[in-house]
C-alpha cells in the first residue's frame, strides 16, 4: 500500500516529548491523526477510515492495555502496534499485533507497520500458484484471501524454491543447496523445522497438509491442481 494512502491513529499523551513518535510518522510520509487519550482515539477511530494504530503507552499514565482492547472490539481487523516504555513487561492483554520496547530506531517502527499493512498491488511482484498468493517484494504469505502472513527471509525462499517447481518434487538435498547454500544433508533438522514453519503458514491443519507434502525417501511437493 502506497505510504501516502496510509492513514495512521497515533495515540499518543500531551506531554511526550522526546518519546513521542508523531514526526517520525510524518517523515515517513504517512498521515497522521493524534488522540492523547484512549477515548479520544476511540471516537477519532469511528469517524475516520484507519489502516493501522500506533499506540505509545510510553508517553502515558497507564500502559493503555484497557484502550486497546476497546479499539480492537471496535475494529477487530485494524493493526495496532503498542509501544512500551524500556524494562517494562509486556501486557498481552492489550491485543496488539506487534509489541516495541523503546528505544528502537525509526527503521524498525517503519518495518513493523509495513509488515502489517495490505502490500501495495500496484508495485508489488505477485505471484499466484493454486490457492497461494506470494508477495515476493513484501515477503508475505495468504491462503485463499486469509490475510496476509510476513515470513523470515529464509523462509521466503524456501517458499519460492517450491512455487517455482509447483507440483515437483524437490529433494532435500536441492533445497539445502538452493536454500542454505551447502551440499552437506547429514543433518536436516533445519530444514525440518522450516518446513514445518512453511505448513503453519499455508496450511489449515499443518499437522495434516494438503499442499506441501511429504514424498518418503525423496523430498517434498507443493501441490497445486493442474487448472490452477
Amino acid at each position: 500500500m502506497e505510504k501516502s494512502k496510509v492513514n495512521v491513529l497515533l495515540v499518543e499523551g500531551k506531554r511526550a516529548n522526546g518519546s513521542s513518535v508523531e514526526s517520525v510518522l510524518e517523515n515517513m510520509a504517512y498521515r497522521v491523526w493524534l488522540a492523547n487519550t484512549g477515548q479520544q482515539a476511540l471516537q477519532t477511530a469511528a469517524e475516520e477510515e484507519f489502516q493501522i494504530v500506533v499506540f505509545n503507552s510510553a508517553t502515558m499514565r497507564s500502559n493503555g492495555a484497557r484502550s486497546c482492547r476497546r479499539l480492537r472490539t471496535a475494529n477487530e481487523s485494524l493493526p495496532i502496534i503498542h509501544i512500551r516504555p524500556s524494562n517494562q513487561p509486556i501486557d498481552e492483554t492489550a491485543e496488539a499485533d506487534v509489541y516495541l520496547e523503546q528505544p528502537f530506531t525509526p527503521r524498525k517502527l517503519r518495518n513493523r507497520i509495513n509488515a502489517l499493512l495490505p502490500a501495495d498491488r500496484e508495485t508489488e511482484e505477485i505471484v499466484r500458484c493454486g490457492a497461494i498468493t506470494y508477495y515476493r517484494n513484501k515477503r508475505s504469505v495468504e491462503v485463499n484471501g486469509s490475510g496476509e502472513s510476513i515470513m523470515t527471509p529464509k523462509l521466503a525462499h524456501l517458499l519460492e524454491e517450491f512455487i517455482r517447481n509447483y507440483n515437483q518434487v524437490v529433494t532435500r538435498k536441492q533445497l539445502m543447496q538452493k536454500v542454505w547454500n551447502t551440499d552437506y544433508v547429514g543433518d536436516t533438522r533445519t530444514l525440518d523445522v522450516h518446513i514445518r514453519w512453511v505448513r503453519e503458514l499455508i496450511e489449515e491443519n499443518p499437522a495434516k497438509p494438503i499442499f506441501l507434502t511429504t514424498v518418503r525417501g525423496k523430498g517434498y511437493i507443493l501441490k497445486v491442481p493442474e487448472e490452477a
